[in-house]
């Protein structure tokens, strides 16, 4: 097999959250560790002493109501102060936190919660405690938002209660846990089906940390505008303790990634050093800037040192504004189950497409035979909680974790490819690997916002293509779009200008039989409702076949009836 180590070995790793919260405690007293707007909008910062006051205030009052180490607290809510704090006093006791989507709907939620076998559960508030559901493991509920009453459920007592000072604070935190303790479950996105609970430890979390300190340029000087959910591992991991660990400022967006002109209100504010994000909030901030010189000073600000993106490849063109502007781009790959972070890109290097770097220190790399990623090092879980089948293929004899992500090993470093349990094969035996082209289609036009290509036992490929339905009713005329281009108005339009990119996104793939004959526009979005969307905002490819099967039929010659609007797209006469 292709072998791949870190080429700087991993330093000291801190044994546990507890140790590090008290160093820093004792390093930052005064300085910002936390930012959040107001009523009024204005940011107020939270220094490092009374945030670590809060955290031993929580977790000694949790232990004095019960809580006892290696007890669970379910947290359902949105990215805020009180969260963090609780989470983090509850890992520090020896507890486990077990953060889940806020917007879970009754029956998601009631599985997880259920699943986690957790006795406790904080909720930010009435929508919370409502799509609780039935969940009678739990018996201690604690709710952010002191007005909320959840019907049905025992009274919910205030997180508020938790922050009264007792004697003996300064000797609640347990500096003394195993650093292979487990301290966080963490659900991933289940992007194929139904999601996992990992299971992460003190050395997980704390060994990524000590890995990045040699590779990302982050201190106590630095200043993060945070949206990215805490429930995920991009966010609630890999951004929030680079923060945490080294004493960065951590200031929440108030429209939590929703609305690009929230976002750069609240950047103009915090003039951010580092940003962590994907693609398309780049992309739409980027195209805020375009309104005047003055919205491109502030977002390319001289204090800007890089950004950071995850969950998909930075578009070229963006890429090319971010490094003609002097601000590094700086990609990864990683896994929940790694903690997440296994790789990064070497800004200095030009960016190659699909390659996601080196691994970092402590962390090696292998290609299997049938081009599977595996991954080795103190990053990766102890094993999924209470799922004997998913653990039984989860790592390999001799002890690599077996990522499903299929890639291959370059000058540099490793080059993604798809994930394994997406690639399909046609009816003459032929494999596709569909993501190539799911790529290429949505590179070609910007007003595609997922395209999913499918094909399995068939004998070609189609593809389903949702467009972005906000772009057609409002065109963004300053896009500067490919050459032959026009910006389209309605269904019928992005039809008849999209075929010839289809054509064009065909000619990219080398195979023959891996293009596509037809694809099917369906003015249907995505969603987290219907689960055609992870919370983490990828496409749920099983969920979206299952949902629009119909079309599908269609594509291969049947004659369903479907209720959304849909332009059909031929690029080879049926036979």
């Amino acid at each position: 097999m292709n072998v791949l180590h870190a080429e700087i070995p991993l330093g000291k790793v801190i044994p546990n959250i507890a140790i590090m919260l008290n160093q820093n405690a004792a390093r930052f007293g005064d300085k910002t560790v936390f930012r959040q707007q107001n009523a009024s909008g204005q940011y107020e910062d939270v220094r490092w002493k009374d945030f670590f006051n809060d955290i031993r205030s929580i977790a000694f009052n949790l232990r004095y109501n019960g809580f006892e180490p290696g007890d669970k607290m379910v947290i359902f809510s949105r990215n805020c102060l009180r969260m963090l704090e609780v989470e983090l006093a509850v890992m520090a006791c020896g507890g486990i936190a077990v953060p889940i989507f806020a917007h879970f709907k009754k029956n998601t939620s009631e599985l997880l919660i259920n699943h986690s076998d957790a006795a406790w559960l904080t909720a930010e508030g009435e929508t919370q405690l409502a799509n609780t559901g039935h969940t009678p493991k739990i018996r201690r509920i604690y709710v952010l938002d002191e007005t909320a009453k959840g019907k049905g459920l025992a009274d919910p007592t205030p997180v508020a209660d938790l922050l009264k000072n007792r004697p003996g604070l300064e000797r609640i935190l347990h500096e003394n846990i195993h650093p292979d303790t487990i301290c966080l479950n963490m659900y991933t996105s289940g992007t194929m089906g139904l999601p996992k609970c990992v299971q992460l430890t003190h050395r997980n979390i704390l060994s990524q940390q000590a890995a990045l300190e040699h590779v990302l340029p982050i201190d106590e000087n630095d200043r993060f505008l945070s949206y990215l959910p805490w429930h995920h591992s991009f966010g609630g991991i890999f951004e929030l303790f680079s923060a945490l660990y080294n004493g960065a400022s951590y200031a929440l967006e108030s429209s939590f990634g929703k609305d690009p002109a929230v976002i750069f209100e609240n950047w103009r504010q915090v003039r951010p050093t580092v940003f962590f994000s994907v693609p398309k909030v780049y992309q739409a901030l980027v195209d805020l800037t375009r309104e005047s010189r003055e919205a491109g000073d502030i977002f390319f600000n001289s204090g800007l040192k890089f950004i950071f993106t995850a969950a998909a490849a930075l578009p070229e063109r963006l890429s090319d504004e971010f490094e003609r502007r002097g601000i590094p781009v700086i990609e990864g790959w990683g896994l929940t189950e790694t903690s997440p972070c296994c790789t990064l890109t070497d800004p200095s290097l030009k960016r190659a497409p699909g390659v996601v770097g080196k691994p970092i220190p402590g962390i090696s790399l292998r290609i299997a035979a049938d081009g599977e990623i595996q991954v080795k090092g103190p990053n990766v879980m102890v094993a999924y909680y209470r799922n004997d089948e998913a653990n039984e293929n989860a790592f390999t004899p001799d002890g690599w974790y077996r990522t499903g992500d299929v890639g291959e090993l370059t000058g540099q470093g490793l080059k993604l490819i798809t994930r394994k349990d997406r690639i399909f094969k046609l009816s003459n035996g032929e494999k596709v690997i569909p993501t190539d082209l799911e790529r290429a289609i949505e590179l070609k036009c910007h007003y595609v916002q997922y395209a999913l290509v499918s094909g399995s036992g068939e004998s070609h490929p189609v593809a389903l293509i949702f467009p972005n339905k906000k772009l057609l009713e409002q065109p963004v005329y300053e896009i500067t779009p490919n050459d032959g281009c026009f910006c389209p108005r309605t269904l019928d339009e992005l039809g008849r200008c999209l075929s010839g990119c289809l054509q064009e996104a065909n000619h990219s793939i080398g195979q023959k039989f891996a293009k596509v004959r037809s694809a099917a526009i369906i003015l249907d979005e995505l969603s987290l409702d219907d689960n055609t969307l992870t919370p983490s905002m990828k496409m749920a490819p099983k969920n979206v076949l299952e949902k629009y099967r119909d079309h599908l039929l269609n594509l291969y010659g049947h004659a369903v009836p479907v209720e959304e609007e849909v332009y059909v797209i031929e690029l080879e006469p049926k036979k």
